[in-house]
């Protein structure tokens, strides 16, 4: 594969993020950032949603009406698929912009956050159709709380035994889809993911137990997936290296008739 399609995320002043089919996939701080990443297992045939949120509120937090801010002319936020070749960086005097969606703060106007933008882009790549895009949209997710925290506690328990085959069986269409979306062998992944898990399984590092209490199921892609968040917004699937860095396993979880599967 010499192409690789990746969604760029850049703001300063504001907290910022950026949506590709419902599926909220980075975010920056409220003193801005820049952040990309692949995005090829997140793209469909034909019509794509680029969406960019300024200034949303806190993963997790209760919805509250939002006070007006008076713009101060600096402010600003974007989000954009590109097209670098393989090995180039995501820039743009580099890569192809297939699409871009972008906001500035009005200089001495008010406006009202949460505030969103977004743009139909049509992607020239063809990808297969997804297995996510079947997948049921969960009406209640929170009666699939407690279901979900033993799924994720079962994980955790693997990967702090060193058992990296837990998630490989429990995630077997994520890593064929994965692979098929990079152009990769589902087998060479699989092999990437034992030796990631020796590894942390040789520094004696022990994932976080998430609770029904400590999880939020984030409905995202139209409810099709639900995104397992702790209360802090960060992924549930966690755990702590002794000079106090953090690993986090993002998992977004299809339900099919109350049986969990974890297509992303």
């Amino acid at each position: 594969m010499d192409r690789l399609l990746v969604l760029r995320l850049r703001s300063s002043g504001v907290a910022a993020e950026a949506w590709l089919n419902g599926v909220p996939l980075l975010r920056t701080p409220r003193t801005g950032g820049d952040a990309s990443m692949p995005v090829h297992e997140f793209v469909v045939p034909g019509d794509n949603r680029l969406e960019l949120w300024v200034e949303p509120p806190p993963p997790g937090a209760v919805a509250a009406a939002p006070a007006p801010v008076f713009g101060d002319g600096q402010a600003h936020a974007g989000a954009a698929l590109l097209l670098p070749r393989m090995g180039q960086p995501a820039a743009d005097h580099g890569a192809r912009v297939l699409g871009q969606v972008g906001w500035a703060s009005p200089d001495g106007e008010l406006w009202r956050p949460p505030l969103q933008r977004a743009e139909s882009v049509d992607i020239p790549v063809r990808f297969p159709r997804w297995r996510w895009l079947d997948a049921p949209k969960v009406a209640e997710p929170d009666t699939l709380r407690a279901a979900a925290a033993t799924w994720l506690q079962d994980q955790a328990v693997a990967l702090a035994r060193g058992d990296a085959d837990a998630l490989v069986s429990a995630a077997k269409l994520r890593f064929e889809e994965l692979a098929l979306a990079y152009q990769r062998q589902p087998a060479d992944d699989v092999a990437r993911w034992r030796s990631r898990v020796q590894l942390l399984h040789a520094q004696k590092l022990r994932p976080e137990l998430p609770t029904p209490e400590s999880l939020w199921l984030r409905p995202v892609a139209e409810g099709r997936l639900l995104d397992c968040l702790g209360l802090d917004g960060l992924p549930a699937l966690r755990c702590q290296r002794p000079d106090g860095a953090r690993l986090f396993w993002p998992v977004r979880l299809a339900a099919v008739e109350r049986r969990l599967y974890p297509l992303r």
